[in-house]
C-alpha cells in the first residue's frame, strides 16, 4: 500500500490532522503557494546556473 519513507496510512493521516491543527486550515493554502513559488525561484536559479555554466564552457 501507501508508504513513505515507512510510514503507513494511519501515520501519514496523523501528520496531516496535526499540521492542520498547527497552521490552521486558513494558513495552509498560503503556505502551499509559498511553497510552490520558493520551488519555482530556486529551479529558475538552478537552469540559470546551467546556462551560465554552458555558456562559459563554449568561450
Amino acid at each position: 500500500m501507501l508508504a513513505i519513507a515507512g510510514l503507513g496510512p494511519t501515520e501519514l493521516i496523523i501528520i496531516v490532522l496535526v499540521i492542520v491543527l498547527l497552521f490552521g486550515a486558513t494558513k495552509l493554502p498560503q503556505l502551499a503557494k509559498s511553497l510552490g513559488q520558493s520551488k519555482r525561484a530556486f529551479r529558475e536559479g538552478l537552469e540559470e546556473a546551467e546556462r551560465e555554466g554552458r555558456k562559459e564552457v563554449k568561450e
